[in-house]
């Protein structure tokens, strides 16, 4: 059995943050990753203003099209490349847009992702 802890609190952490922060959206829907031009973007992704990631960048988020704008789930990331991990948020974000993302992290052999729902 896996102990996911007490994910409760985890995304109501999370909820506290992105309410203190601004989303600012760089890579619009439909936009080309700017170091990788075959990667598309399907769903506009951006970070948290003033926060702070392992890539020292504000903390990732995917902003789907949900007129509430709650935080549904987070994507863990590992990749080989960067040796580093990175936690993504969905803001927003229905079924589909949900999996677009999952498939956008575990498209490639150098990157892989794990899709934690909240409940």
């Amino acid at each position: 059995m896996i102990d996911f802890g007490d994910t409760k609190n985890f995304f109501k952490m999370l909820d506290e943050i992105i309410s203190n922060s601004k989303i600012v959206i760089d890579r619009k829907k439909g936009t080309h990753h700017p170091k990788y031009p075959s990667i598309k973007y399907e769903v506009d992704y951006g970070y948290l203003e003033g926060t702070l990631s392992m890539d020292n960048g504000g903390i990732d988020v995917w902003l789907g099209s949900n007129q509430d704008k709650l935080l549904d789930a987070v994507m863990v990331t590992v990749d080989i490349v960067k040796k580093d991990s990175e936690i993504k948020l969905l803001i927003g974000c229905n079924e589909e847009e949900k999996q677009k993302i999952y498939a956008f992290h575990n498209n490639s052999e150098y990157m892989k992702g794990i899709l934690i729902k909240r409940s």
